[in-house]
């Protein structure tokens, strides 16, 4: 995957774990990023640089500073790269956290290639300005009309990281009418997932 002047797109990969780190360089190399491996938030800080184009992956929990208090420093500096969260299952409310505070995309390990290569090809869409981050309020409106009170319910538990069984409890309904829900609350706003939903009602 190539930046609009051909070269390609560097991706920092940020991850205390070694074989994971390996992992994912070693696929973004073979489909063409440039990869940077980075054991910790302090490392990515001392060689990220602010004027290129590139994205990155970013594990959240790491000795040190976290990847949220990363995400955080990078707010505060105003920088602009895209952030593509890697997170283990139990840490889906941190992840949503993450997503609040401008993520593009969670990817829960381990990573599927075929989602991690859709999230990396969005980051370079927003990098070279042919997608925005966001769905415009006025569509997201409309499409929240669309859901049934039930469904409703269901999204607002997703997206504040609830998985499906603590939202069969929580709503008295099996977990397999929940997962009915999800794909109907996915179809109605025009979602691919919890990262969407989290970004539309962020």
């Amino acid at each position: 995957m190539s930046n609009v002047d051909g070269s390609p797109l560097t991706v920092y990969v940020v991850d205390d774990d070694t074989a994971v780190l390996k992992s994912l360089c070693a696929l973004l190399l073979a489909h063409g990023y440039q990869a940077i491996a980075c054991q910790s938030a302090e490392e990515f800080l001392s060689v990220h640089d602010a004027d290129a184009k590139a994205c990155m992956l970013l594990d959240l929990r790491m000795p040190g500073m976290s990847g949220l208090e990363l995400q955080a420093h990078l707010n505060d500096l105003g920088a602009k790269i895209p952030i593509i969260v890697v997170t283990g299952h139990g840490d889906v409310p941190v992840a949503v956290r993450a997503m609040k505070a401008g993520a593009i995309d969670f990817i829960e390990k381990p990573t599927p290639e075929d989602q991690l290569l859709t999230s990396l090809a969005m980051a370079n869409e927003i990098l070279n300005g042919r997608i925005t981050r966001a769905v415009p309020a006025e569509l997201v409106s409309v499409r929240l009309g669309k859901l049934t009170e039930r469904e409703r319910e269901v999204l607002d538990l997703l997206v504040i990281g609830k998985i499906n069984k603590e939202i069969a409890e929580h709503l008295g309904v099996s977990q397999r009418t929940v997962e009915i829900h999800r794909a109907r609350v996915r179809e109605k706003m025009g979602a691919r997932g919890i990262a969407d939903l989290i970004r539309m009602l962020s």
